[in-house]
């Protein structure tokens, strides 16, 4: 019951807020990427759809509902891919999330994590962007019900519409972005809605602003 919704984010907004406040972000010990804010918008997202914060208990045959939001993060390292936690990801603001991941990071890099940092995840982001990939499947990190993916953004030519309702072709940056979920606990038409929820707040800053949890 393994199905994937995809689709493309325009992140060409975001990029800019990205860039403009990266350094104040770095002046705080982190790193500002396209991934923290992914990761405040996927909290925002499960709030409002926590069936993709839950998890499946085949023996006793029940749905486990999170009231905790921790997130994993798949990150490539010479040992294999390892997914550290980032606990309690809706009680952080960005700067503390981007502070964190980039802590994270280095540790996990440098084979210094702990085991219990690899523990207790009830979603996963995983960003094949970071080295070049475009769209993909990726495999739910169980017993969780869903992962979100992020491919590489690239400039590409887009259709926009004009302040006259006309149609026009831009250059816009755009992001394959892709969930995979349990289709035992949650249904095609939510996960739909729920990537959206997602989409909406990273094609617009101004709107993660306003929604974020």
């Amino acid at each position: 019951p393994h199905v994937s919704n995809q689709d493309l984010v325009d992140v060409t907004d975001l990029e800019a807020l990205r860039k403009r406040k990266a350094p104040d972000v770095e002046a705080e010990g982190g790193r500002l990427t396209l991934t923290v804010f992914t990761l405040k918008a996927v909290v925002t997202a499960l709030r409002l759809f926590p069936r993709f914060n839950a998890s499946i208990d085949m023996k006793n045959g029940r749905i486990i509902a999170k009231r905790y939001h921790h997130i994993g993060i798949a990150m490539d390292t010479d040992r294999g891919l390892i997914v550290p936690v980032i606990r309690d990801a809706d009680r952080k603001s960005i700067t503390e999330l981007a502070v964190e991941l980039n802590e994270l990071v280095s540790r996990t890099r440098e084979g210094k994590i702990q085991l219990e940092e690899l523990q207790g995840g009830t979603f996963t982001i995983t960003n094949a962007g970071a080295v070049g990939g475009g769209f993909f499947s990726p495999i739910i990190n169980f017993p969780q019900a869903a992962i979100l993916g992020m491919g590489k953004a690239r400039l590409q030519p887009a259709v926009r519409t004009d302040a006259d309702g006309n149609p026009e072709i831009l250059p816009r940056l755009q992001m394959p972005m892709v969930v995979s979920f349990d289709h035992r606990i949650a249904d095609g038409a939510d996960a739909i809605r729920f990537m959206r929820v997602i989409a909406d707040c990273l094609e617009d800053p101004e709107r993660l602003l306003l929604s974020m949890i």
